[in-house]
């Protein structure tokens, strides 16, 4: 590695704005932003790591900038701060680290040394820095051309009619007998015409990949030998994941054609962010980024100067630091005008709201600045409102413009299934959680239901383990909940016992079902459908390996939760009453009845004791399809059947009485979760005042005629 002359190198001023490395006319313009830096040079890298450092000498607003000639796209840079090295007073800078551009929109290459990169000498809150240059030990960012293949028109899914559906980019194909080998576990293995088709015919609207901004190894996971999976430990805010392309240095023009394949399909592409923390981790983590431009305007700290940590990763954004508010806003637009993106989940969104680690505000200087820009506005925001502290749970508290994950809709119906809870709090999950959402100018679609998700068990596992079983995570079985709400069902783990085999396919439909039929906007994981298991492991983040990866090889069990999942997302779409955008609220219909009716085992309303009796495990749910509030896309307002959901976790049968022929003449049995994909064995029209018996643990959905 060599350092060559630069005196001979003519750099124009530029303009500050906007940051990052932009082509420009003869050159590459170049911008970052660091207010208590002295001096700063950008670092071209060639392939054989020789180096050419040339000082920006322009400062404008706290922004670095100038147009260096005869630099075009491909190059290799970085970036070094001169500046002060006070780690009591949260300032870290060390020219000796080459740094990655906060805005690259590629980044090259990994971290391959520890010690190089460590911005301290010995201590890491000492006064030494460290003199060791990274150069060769560390990422690179890359100039890119702006552009690329179109990503296609925006489906623009009404929220009412999304079905999320969670997958991560590589687990997802890395098995599919149907993708090239070359392209699985890739962007353009996602945008396979197999894959598209297994999602049309499931009937998703909408795929949330799990992180796909360039992400880095945790120093433990380094010294371990293992691989952060997930891909929770962002290193750049604006470059796609580069261990996702089939061909290095293409992929942000393959996750352009993976957006436009599924754009073309009809289908939305979310895609989770991490705006809480990034890979750097504490004070004894590398310097790579953020940390040696300005540590302070980039990380939370205490009024002596220390790192803070709500997030659980070591470090956590400062969400009241105009440097990161910019930072977000821009890489929410790059992600969305650019890559095409339709909408964002936030992992550990609350820490979005807890500007300086105060107490959340929903009308926080970043959120705020999310909500009202006028591109992201149109997109589907949607929080996990939730961090690494009590104060951080904050389920039903974002603003108006929010969907949220809710874990109190995923625990709810976890308990009543598994028969640990009675059918008040079921209740409000059903119908869309207004004791949540109704209070804050929210539709019911903004609470995104769920009962399993990427952290935390599969649904199969679900139903197999009391337990976690993390041992091969390397840390002697401390990691992930052990919260889990889950059921072995008398057996920890796999079984060949036939009785057990089929009580547990039967609560995982029973899950299932409910899910797709309770009001707000359901999500599911990849592979649920394929009755995916990872062994008992509710926190498998770093294993790329089969535990993670979806399996595609056909079972009967595969094929049968298969078929049951495309039934019921299927119901629910073609029934609008089963997906409405406002909350029930007790209105009188076109049919003379309330819009809800909450119905005993014997067809009458449930009283105000019923509620309270903890040890009903019985409820029906009587919703009125003549007015379901459901539009057209051109606004007009759509009618349905009536629609009786009986529920019923106990472990003996019950006998149910059908509502009386006020309701309508006769029932029709449409979903059956007694059934292995969910076929009823009897279609025979059932007469209004009719008895019949639920079997133990079961759910069944009924259709009355069209009253109107």
């Amino acid at each position: 590695m060599a350092t060559h002359p630069t005196s001979d190198v003519q750099v124009l001023a530029g303009r500050p704005f906007p940051l990052g490395a932009h082509p420009e006319a003869g050159g590459v313009r170049f911008a970052v932003a660091s207010t208590v830096a002295e001096r700063v040079e950008v670092c071209l890298v060639d392939d054989d790591l020789h180096e050419r450092r040339i000082e920006l000498t322009e400062r404008t607003f706290g922004v670095w900038h100038g147009l260096v000639p005869g630099v075009t796209p491909g190059q290799k840079y970085g970036f070094r701060i001169h500046g002060p090295y006070e780690p009591k007073a949260g300032l870290r800078c060390n020219p000796h680290k080459l740094l990655v551009d906060p805005y690259a929109r590629r980044i090259s290459g990994t971290l391959t040394d520890l010690e190089a990169a460590y911005g301290y000498a010995d201590d890491p809150d000492g006064p030494e820095p460290s003199t060791v240059d990274s150069l060769g030990s560390v990422p690179l960012s890359v100039v890119t051309s702006p552009g690329g293949p179109d990503t296609g028109v925006k489906p623009e899914v009404p929220f009412e009619e999304t079905v999320v559906y969670e997958l991560h980019v590589k687990g997802f194909t890395q098995q599919h007998p149907d993708v090239p080998e070359h392209l699985r576990g890739t962007y353009l293995g996602l945008a396979h015409p197999a894959v598209i088709d297994h999602l049309i015919r499931l009937g998703v609207t909408s795929v949330e990949l799990l992180p796909v901004q360039a992400f880095s190894d945790e120093p433990s996971l380094i010294r371990a030998g293992r691989h952060n999976y997930w891909g929770y430990s962002p290193l750049g805010y604006f470059a796609p994941h580069a261990g996702y392309a089939s061909e290095p240095g293409r992929e942000v023009e393959e996750f352009r054609t993976m957006v436009a394949a599924m754009h073309a399909a009809g289908i939305e592409v979310i895609v989770d962010v991490v705006y809480n923390h990034t890979c750097e981790g504490g004070p004894d983590g590398p310097t790579l980024s953020f940390r040696g431009y300005e540590a302070t305007a980039y990380y939370l700290h205490d009024e002596d100067g220390h790192m803070a940590d709500i997030t659980g990763c070591g470090n956590t954004l400062e969400a009241g630091s105009p440097t990161v508010v910019r930072l977000i806003t821009d890489s929410l637009r790059y992600w969305t005008e650019e890559l095409g993106v339709d909408g964002f989940r936030f992992d550990l969104a609350s820490t979005l709201g807890r500007p300086h680690g105060g107490s959340f505000d929903m009308s926080s200087t970043v959120l705020t600045a999310i909500a009202q820009d006028p591109v992201l506005a149109r997109c589907k925001l949607i929080a996990e409102p939730w961090d690494a502290t009590g104060e951080g749970y904050k389920v039903g508290y974002f603003g108006s413009q929010w969907a949220e994950w809710n874990g109190i809709y995923r625990d709810a119906v976890r308990d009543f299934w598994r028969g640990e809870s009675g059918v008040g709090d079921l209740a409000f999950r059903l119908s869309g959680s207004s004791d949540l959402y109704d209070h804050t100018l929210r539709r019911p679609w903004q609470s995104i239901n769920f009962v399993d998700a990427h952290d935390g068990f599969t649904l199969r596992d679900l139903v197999s383990y009391d337990d976690k079983h993390n041992e091969a995570n390397g840390e002697d079985n401390r990691d992930g909940t052990n919260d889990n709400r889950s059921w072995n069902h008398g057996v920890e783990g796999e079984t060949d016992d036939p009785a057990i085999v089929a009580l547990r396919q039967r609560q995982a439909r029973n899950l299932f079902a409910t899910l797709l039929l309770s009001t707000g906007t359901p999500m599911f994981v990849a592979g649920d459908e394929r009755w995916r298991t990872q062994g008992g492991n509710n926190n498998a983040y770093c294993l790329d390996d089969p535990t993670s990866w979806v399996d595609w090889t056909p079972t009967d069990e595969s094929e049968q939760m298969l078929a049951f999942a495309r039934r019921v997302i299927h119901l629910r779409a073609s029934s609008p009453a089963l997906r409405q955008p406002e909350f029930f609220d007790g209105r009188t219909t076109p049919t003379g009845r309330p819009d809800l009716i909450w119905l005993r085992p014997d067809g009458h309303e449930l009283e105000q004791a019923d509620w309270q009796d903890a040890d009903r495990r019985t409820l029906g749910m009587w919703i009125d399809g003549s007015n379901s509030q459901s539009r057209t896309r051109e606004g007009e307002l759509l009618t349905d059947h009536s629609w009786l959901l009986l529920m019923h976790a106990g472990a003996e049968p019950v006998d149910v009485t059908l509502p009386d022929s006020e309701f309508g003449e006769t029932f029709e049995r449409v979903l059956d979760t007694t059934s292995p994909d969910g076929s009823p064995a009897d279609e025979e029209p059932l007469a209004a005042g009719t008895s019949l018996t639920l079997a133990g643990r079961s759910l069944l959905l009924l259709k009355a005629p069209r009253a109107i």
